[in-house]
Order: structure tokens, then sequence, then C-alpha cells
């Protein structure tokens, strides 16, 4: 969602620039900051940025500055009357000379009232094609970032998915620890000879309660789901946040169940590589 543009144009009366900014943000943000007197052309600019933009925080800003211009000045007849009735009634109280020339009277607040003259349509076709160009600019330092981003979480994704491989060849290790241990456990308690079917039913309910062979399944799917939904959807962000939930779900269960230490430091090393994930998730339409 990161990515900033600038660019600049003049000619001989007027020079503009154009910067637009992205930061991250959940939700899309779009601020357009335009001279006053270009306010009414905020829809135009935000229509060119707003297809290509899903989620960030988005400022635009153009600046626009006039060399000569055209004016066009009016004169408040009644303003300058009122001025001029009140400093001569002063004088004569004061005993003073009354006489005021033009430029102190047009000095005076609300006596001129001057307004540059803008032809919309002129400024619109000048700003578009920098507007433009600013946008492209903008869009390609996103997915230059987004390239970048899309490794390191990829990157990430592999360490989960190689540790997960460490857990999975270790399953047949852990039940057949229960196993045994369930054996030892009747023999301690009984002098008579085992009862195998009691110990296969006890094993069995150990078993469910026990053994990860579920939560491995669930997890190498979600991780070909993450990887799958990364290449085929433009802006996957708020999927692979809900995917992310659902693998830390998945490694917790697992780091639950086990003691075993092989297990359990793969389970730290999930953990860390899928904080990374959620980190550079932010950066993610």
């Amino acid at each position: 969602m990161t990515g900033f543009a600038h660019r600049e144009w003049a000619e001989e009366s007027i020079s503009l620039s154009v910067e637009i900014k992205g930061c991250n943000s959940r939700f899309l943000e779009l601020q357009v900051y335009l001279p006053p007197w270009l306010s009414h052309l905020e829809p135009k600019a935000r229509g060119l940025i707003s297809g290509i933009c899903g989620r960030g925080k988005v400022e635009i800003t153009v600046r626009v500055k006039e060399i000569n211009a055209p004016l066009n000045v009016t004169v408040n007849t009644n303003a300058a009357r009122a001025y001029m009735e009140a400093l001569s009634a002063l004088a004569a109280d004061l005993g003073i000379d009354a006489s005021l020339s033009i430029p102190v009277l047009t000095g005076m607040e609300g006596v001129l009232d001057v307004e540059k003259k803008h032809d919309e349509q002129r400024y619109w076709s000048v700003i578009e094609p920098v507007l433009k160009e600013t946008v492209s600019l903008f869009q390609a330092e996103r997915v230059r970032e987004g390239k970048h981003t899309q490794e390191d979480i990829l990157n990430s994704i592999s360490i989960i998915e190689s540790a997960l491989q460490t857990v999975e060849s270790h399953i047949g290790e852990i039940e057949n620890s229960i196993k045994e241990n369930i054996k030892a456990r009747f023999k301690e308690l009984s002098d008579d000879a085992i009862d195998e079917n009691r110990i296969l039913a006890e094993t069995a309910v150990l078993l469910m309660k026990y053994t990860i062979s579920e939560e491995v399944s669930r997890l190498s799917s979600h991780l070909a789901e993450f990887r799958a939904e990364t290449a085929r959807n433009e802006r996957p962000g708020k999927k692979l946040d809900f995917l992310c939930q659902e693998i830390n779900r998945e490694i917790n269960t697992i780091g639950s169940k086990s003691a075993m230490l092989e297990v359990s430091r793969a389970v730290v090393e999930m953990k860390e590589a899928l904080e990374n994930v959620r980190e550079q998730l932010r950066n993610v339409e």
C-alpha cells in the first residue's frame, strides 16, 4: 500500500506540481488537496486514483502557481463613500484637513474586490496529464514495493512449511509414545495379564486427545491456500489476514498437544515466521 510519486510541469503563465503519497490503512482513505479555487476538480482527481487502490491512506496534493493571471477588479462605491463621509466628519470635529487620496481610499477594506479569472477547463487540461503521469509512477512504485513484500512473505511461508514437515515426521513417534506409555501404566497397576482390548480403548481415547495429525493436515491446507490466494488475487490482503488467523490457531494447538522437544522447537520457528507474515501483511491490499 505504500508508495510515493512527484511530478512538476511549467509554462510561461502557469506552473504546477503533483505529489502522491500512500501509507498503510485497513480501509481506503483518499484525500485530495487542491487550491481552493480548483476544489470543484476534486471528483475528477479522485477518479484517477481510486481505481488502482483498494486499501491504504492516499494523499494527492496539487499545487498551482499562476504568472500574470487575468484579474477582475470591482469597486465598492458605497464603501468608499461611507469611508469618505466618516473621515470627513472626523476631520470636521478635529478641525483638520479632510482631503483624501484615491490610494488611501482603495487601500481600505472592502473598497476594492480583486478576483482572479479562472478558466476551469483550461486548468484541468493542464493538470490531468501531469496527474495521470504521477498516478502511473505511484502505481509502479507500489508494484515494486509489492514484489519485495511478496517475496518476504512467501519466504516466511516456506519456513513454516519446512517446520511443519519436521512436525509431521514425528507424528508416528508421538503416537507410538502414547501407546507405550499406556502399556507401561497398565503393567505398573496390574500384576495379571494385560487386557489388550482395554489398552486399545485407552490408546484410542488418548490418540484422539493428543495426536496432531488433523492439525498438521489443516495447517498444510491453509498454507497451500495462502500461496494460491497470493497468486490469483490482485488484492489478497483481507483473505490472507483471515488465513493467518487459521494458521495461528493450528500452530497453537500443535504446540499445546505435543511436549516433544523437536516439535516444540518447530512450533516456535513457525510462530516467529508467522509473526513476520502478519507484519508484512500490513503493506498488502
